[in-house]
C-alpha cells in the first residue's frame, strides 16, 4: 500500500512540476516493439525531433540563457524480461543521444543518462488513472507480485508478467497491450533544462531509486528471456472422420483479427484394387472464412462458435464391384473434373489441452458439377451415363484435431477448468 501511494504521489509531483516549471522542454520519442531503431518517420518522432534541434539551437543563439543540462531517458513497456528490457532501454537512450548530437553540438558536460526506468511503475500509474475492468486486481498484481518467484532450488515458478497473461483468459493483458503499452514504450525522452545567465544553478535533484526485486540465495537463476513479439495466432488441423474413411488430409486456419479467420484445407486419398474394382478416390480442397462469437471467443481468438462461408472443389471414382461414379472428365485434371460446393457453416471449437482445439462444424448449401456413371466389364469401363450434380443440402461435415501455433497461441485452461 505504501509504494501504491508513493506511485500516486510521484505521478502527482511529475505533473506540477511540469507545470510550473517555464526552462524545461521534454518531447517523447516512439520506438517500435521491440526495437531500438530511431525512425524519423515512425509516429510525431520527426516533428518531435525537429522541435527539440530547434530549441536547442534557438538556446544557443540567445545570449540571455544557457543550457544547464540535455538528458536523454531510455525506456521499454513491460512486454519483455527485464534483463533484456534495459538493454533494449540503454541501446534507445544511446540512439537518441547520438541523432541529436550529430546535428547539434553539445558540451560534455551537460549530458545526461538515465538509461533504464520502471516501466512497471509506469504502467501502474496508467492503470490507476485509467476505468479498465479488474483495475483493482490488475494493481495488486503489478504492485504486490514479485516480478519473478523462484523455489527453494532456485527455479523459475511464477512471474508477475505471467499472472497478468493468465488474468481474465488474457483478455486484461490485451486491453493494456492496446491501451497503456504504447504510452509506455514511448516514454524514451529528452528533456532540455535552460536558465538565465544571471541566475544562480539550481540545486541538483537526487534520481529516484528504484527498488530492485530481491533474488533467492545463495541459488540464483539467469532471468529468463522473455519474447516481445505480439501475439499470432493460427492453427494446424486434420478432419478426424474424412481420416477415418482413409481420406488423408491437412487444413491451417489464420486469425485476421476482430474475431475473423480465414481456413484452407486439402485432401487426397486415391485408393484402387484392380481385381475388384474397388476405387475409393476423392482429391480437392476448400476454403472457408469463419467470424467467432460468444464468449469463449472474447477470451482468444481461433475458438467458441463459429458462422461462415465455405466452398470447396473436388473430384472422385468411386465403385465397390457394382456401378461407379466419377466426377468429372475422365483423365482429365483437377480443373476438367471439378465438381464444386458452396455453403454456409455453423461450428464451435472448443479447447482439450493447452495446444490442441477440438473443432466441430456442418456446412450445408449447393453441390454442382457433371459426373460419369460407368460399369466394370472384363476389364474395362463401360459408360452408361453422363449427369449434371445438383444437389442442395449437407456439403461437409468437420471433427477436426487442431493444434494451435503462434506466440500466445494456448489455451490456459481446458474444459474441466483445471490450469495446464
Amino acid at each position: 500500500m505504501i509504494r501504491f501511494i508513493a506511485l500516486i504521489f510521484l505521478a502527482l509531483a511529475m505533473q506540477t512540476a511540469a507545470a510550473q516549471e517555464n526552462d524545461k522542454k521534454e518531447v517523447c520519442i516512439g520506438f517500435r516493439v521491440g526495437s531500438s531503431l530511431l525512425d524519423p518517420k515512425f509516429g510525431n518522432n520527426e516533428a518531435n525531433l525537429n522541435d527539440v534541434i530547434q530549441f536547442l539551437n534557438e538556446v544557443r543563439n540567445d545570449t540571455t540563457i544557457e543550457l544547464t543540462q540535455v538528458k536523454f531517458c531510455g525506456s521499454a513497456s513491460p512486454e519483455g524480461g527485464s534483463k533484456l528490457n534495459r538493454k533494449l532501454a540503454k541501446r534507445r537512450c544511446a540512439n537518441m543521444e547520438q541523432y541529436v548530437r550529430q546535428r547539434i553540438m553539445l558540451p560534455e558536460d551537460i549530458i545526461k543518462r538515465q538509461e533504464w526506468s520502471d516501466a512497471w511503475q509506469k504502467l501502474a500509474i496508467y492503470v490507476e488513472n485509467s476505468d479498465m475492468p479488474n483495475k483493482k486486481e490488475v494493481l495488486h498484481e503489478l504492485l504486490e507480485t514479485p516480478e519473478y518467484t523462484y523455489n527453494k532450488y532456485g527455479a523459475l515458478v511464477d512471474s508477475r508478467k505471467k499472472r497478468l497473461m493468465d488474468m481474465n483468459y488474457g483478455r486484461t493483458w490485451n486491453y493494456m497491450l492496446d491501451k497503456f503499452f504504447p504510452s509506455v514504450r514511448n516514454a524514451s525522452a529528452i528533456l532540455v533544462t535552460i536558465r538565465k545567465k544571471n541566475e544562480p544553478a539550481p540545486e541538483p535533484q537526487p534520481e529516484p531509486v528504484v527498488e530492485e526485486p530481491k533474488q533467492p540465495e545463495p541459488v540464483v537463476q539467469p532471468e529468463p528471456v522473455v519474447d516481445t513479439k505480439q501475439p499470432a495466432y493460427f492453427a494446424i488441423k486434420t478432419n478426424m472422420l474424412y481420416d477415418a474413411l482413409l481420406v488423408p488430409n491437412v487444413g491451417v486456419e489464420f486469425s485476421l483479427g476482430k474475431r475473423w479467420s480465414v481456413a484452407a484445407d486439402w485432401m487426397y486419398g486415391w485408393w484402387s484394387r484392380n481385381k475388384s474394382h474397388r476405387y475409393w478416390r476423392v482429391y480437392g480442397g476448400g476454403l472457408t472464412v469463419r467470424k467467432y462469437f460468444g464468449a469463449k471467443a472474447a477470451e482468444k481468438p481461433l475458438q467458441g462458435h463459429h458462422i461462415g462461408i465455405n466452398a470447396q472443389m473436388l473430384t472422385y471414382d468411386i465403385e465397390f464391384g457394382g456401378k461407379g461414379y466419377m466426377g468429372g472428365k475422365p483423365g482429365g485434371t483437377l480443373w476438367d473434373r471439378m465438381n464444386y460446393t458452396v455453403g454456409a457453416e455453423y461450428g464451435y471449437s472448443m479447447p482439450v489441452a493447452r495446444r490442441l482445439n477440438n473443432d466441430f462444424s456442418l456446412a450445408a448449401g449447393y453441390m454442382g458439377g457433371r459426373y460419369y456413371e460407368y460399369t466394370p466389364l472384363d476389364g474395362h469401363y463401360v459408360w452408361q451415363a453422363t449427369k449434371n450434380r445438383k444437389w442442395i443440402g449437407p456439403t461437409k461435415v468437420e471433427v477436426s484435431l487442431v493444434w494451435l501455433l503462434g506466440h500466445g497461441n494456448y489455451n490456459t485452461k481446458t474444459k474441466k477448468g483445471g490450469e495446464k
